[in-house]
């Protein structure tokens, strides 16, 4: 194996090389299918929702397999063995689930030109209230994923030895990350959606070549699958210093199946209430296009589970590192020739540009149209909705940055998870609003409310060998005894504080919101809908 230390030239070239093609792209991007009026979020924060099924493929699997999916889950199976797996079952899960929902979403949707999920709610139940708790709820659970993406390019540029040691300057090894983040703010800026939905045929090109590649040549080069699986179990059966139990299992136990299990349903049922995942959804052209992609996104559940064999791989091969989230990089940086671990580490670094542009661009578009246009200025015209949204989200990732730059690396899935719990409590309000009006809106918003004190609060109980509290998303079920995911507990107390509280609401007769949604909308296709100039005019009588 060869040596590690230093920086490694031919495979930081590559990585610039590619670095500097999807920049081009990016800004090159506000060109492409250039919109009759560009300031209108419907453009730049949907793509003039104008993107057939492949460019609308290549976007979903760009925003939902991220830096998190190369970085993250292999990560964990490094660290405690076969229960990082539960991102496997939870992707298969929710293609399914998104099929019910998710044409409904998008017809309402583009019948009433909604850009984001408060903006159904709001339509839906006639509630401003309910509105702004969802669109809160986005944009903090959107916080640290985003922060995730930024940890994953700042894990490859730790490995290829860009900036210097622990004991440089902060700011000359913190400056190949801050040229990353200033080059991705600027395009998204400029570009829109465009940008991230053109870089993604890179990146999931780049991806599917590395997995192909790695799934073969590593094992080849570490005596096959039969090594690789020994190897992996005795470590695994060492004793962690740290908790004095064995480091992981190749199965799981039976105690962890609740976990395991709850996790994986708890994680399918949140992946589409993230705002990321709405907005590429409505930036397609029609209904079809949605549902066409849901049975073709799980060919990504195929390459994940490739993926998640690198933790093993990287077991085998002797990888040592104090941070998990290194132990991919340096796998590829061990075993890959120098220009392909530049492939491997441009695949890692593009897969975190094109999902946070995405997620910046979503939680804006949160605060535009559910903040600053319910709350703050609400005859704000398209084009200074736009000009806010772009504005919001340079602050988004800002903010994420700046968590990079100041908390411990380590924590970052741990906030990642927590978000899972905060945005799972959005569900009854959009997917049970997509098909009942029966709850009511201040049933759903204490339900939520709920939901998000108990998630919260229960998480903040859970220690690690690492850390006092957020030390993971899993804690004893009430009532039941066994460890389980605690945004699905929260969950479940959410929804039966909301059909309780409407039972009780109905019988008072407390006043309904207005619905301005009528049922032929929830099954409209794109012909049914008005056209972009007729919505734009619209507009314009209203401003």
């Amino acid at each position: 194996m060869k040596d590690v230390t230093g920086v490694n030239g031919v495979a930081l070239a590559v990585f610039i090389f590619f670095f500097l093609a999807v920049t081009v792209m990016g800004f090159l991007a506000s060109r492409w299918r250039r919109a009759e009026n560009e300031n209108s979020l419907d453009e730049w924060g949907l793509g003039g929702r104008s993107f057939g099924t492949w460019v609308t493929w290549f976007l979903l699997g760009g925003d939902l397999y991220t830096a998190y999916t190369f970085v993250a889950v292999p990560a964990a199976i490094y660290a405690a063995g076969a229960a990082g797996f539960f991102a496997v079952p939870y992707t298969i899960l929710v293609y399914p689930l998104i099929f019910t929902f998710l044409p409904r979403l998008w017809s309402v949707s583009h019948k009433h030109g909604y850009v984001t999920t408060s903006d159904f709610v709001r339509g839906r139940f006639g509630s401003k209230g309910l509105s702004l708790a969802v669109a809160v709820t986005g944009i903090l659970a959107t916080m640290p994923y985003i922060a995730l993406q930024l940890v994953g390019i700042q894990a490859v540029l730790d490995v290829m030895g860009v900036g210097g040691g622990e004991n440089t300057h902060w700011f000359i090894k913190d400056l190949p990350l801050l040229i990353a983040f200033g080059v991705l703010a600027a395009y998204t800026y400029s570009s829109g959606l465009r940008a991230p939905a053109l870089i993604a045929f890179v990146k999931d090109t780049l991806i599917y070549i590395v997995i192909a590649v790695a799934i073969i040549y590593i094992p080849i080069k570490l005596g096959g699958f039969d090594e690789i699986f020994a190897k992996a179990g005795e470590a695994y059966a060492q004793t962690n210093p740290a908790t004095g139990k064995p480091r992981g299992t190749l199965v799981p136990g039976e105690a962890g199946q609740w976990t395991y299990a709850t996790l994986a349903l708890g994680s399918a049922l949140a992946l589409f209430m993230y705002p990321h995942s709405i907005t590429a959804t409505l930036s397609s052209r029609s209904r079809e296009v949605i549902r066409r992609n849901t049975t073709i996104l799980p060919l990504y559940s195929l390459m994940l589970g490739l993926l998640a064999l690198l933790g093993f791989m990287a077991i085998a091969a002797g990888i040592q590192v104090k941070n998990g989230q290194l132990a991919i990089p340096q796998l590829f940086e061990t075993m890959f020739p120098d220009w392909f671990a530049g492939v491997a580490f441009a695949a890692i670094g593009i897969g975190a540009l094109v999902p946070a542009a995405i997620m910046s661009i979503a939680a804006a578009n949160l605060f535009t149209r559910n903040i600053y246009k319910d709350f703050i200025k609400p005859n704000a015209t398209p084009a200074q909705e736009t000009k806010v949204s772009k504005l919001v989200s340079l602050l988004v990732k800002v903010g994420a940055l700046a968590f990079v730059l100041t908390m411990d690396k380590t924590v970052a899935i741990n906030f990642q998870l927590l978000g899972g719990i905060w945005i799972l409590q959005t569900f009854p309000a959009l997917v049970g609003g997509l098909f009942t009006r029966w709850f009511h809106r201040w049933a759903l918003l204490a339900g939520w409310a709920v939901g998000m004190v108990y998630g919260t609060a229960a998480a903040y109980g859970v220690a690690s060998p690492t850390q006092k509290h957020f030390g993971g998303s899993s804690a004893e079920i009430p009532g039941i005894g066994e460890i389980g995911y605690i945004g699905l507990t929260a969950f479940v107390l959410n929804v039966v504080v909301t059909v309780v509280l409407t039972f009780v609401l109905k019988a008072l007769k407390a006043p309904d919101g207005i619905d301005e949604t009528s049922p032929s909308d929830y099954t409209a296709d794109a012909g049914d809908a008005p056209s972009r100039k007729a919505a734009a005019k619209v507009g314009a009588n209203v401003h």
